[in-house]
């Protein structure tokens, strides 16, 4: 697939605007249109690390409960990053958005 070798180039940094690089990178494996297993793991790598911003943004952790991985910021909230990243495969989700609302929401606003 083009776009996961183009996206090998990919520099991430941790910044909540590396997360939109991200989500252009799933639009782009998106309308290639791979069979969902075939990007399943690649999805959950950025699931992944849409998380790991989150945590190092809002002090936020990791939790890990029947096989699924949550984050949890300092306001008591959980949020999915993994399966937002799904939601992007699927035509219905932002990682950048998913942190801006958590980051907010950690922030109380």
């Amino acid at each position: 697939m083009t776009a996961l070798r183009e996206g090998a180039r990919l520099r991430l940094d941790y910044s909540a605007q590396s997360l939109w690089r991200l989500d252009r990178m799933i639009d782009d494996i998106r309308r290639e249109r791979p069979p969902y297993p075939a990007v399943a793991d690649v999805l959950r790598g950025f699931g992944a690390y849409a998380g790991e911003v989150i945590v190092r943004q809002t002090g936020a952790e990791w939790l890990a409960t029947g096989g699924e991985h949550w984050i949890r910021t300092p306001d008591g909230r959980l949020w999915d990053p993994i399966d937002e990243a799904r939601r992007c495969f699927a035509g219905d989700g932002s990682l950048r958005l998913l942190c801006r609302d958590a980051t907010a929401a950690a922030n109380g606003f």
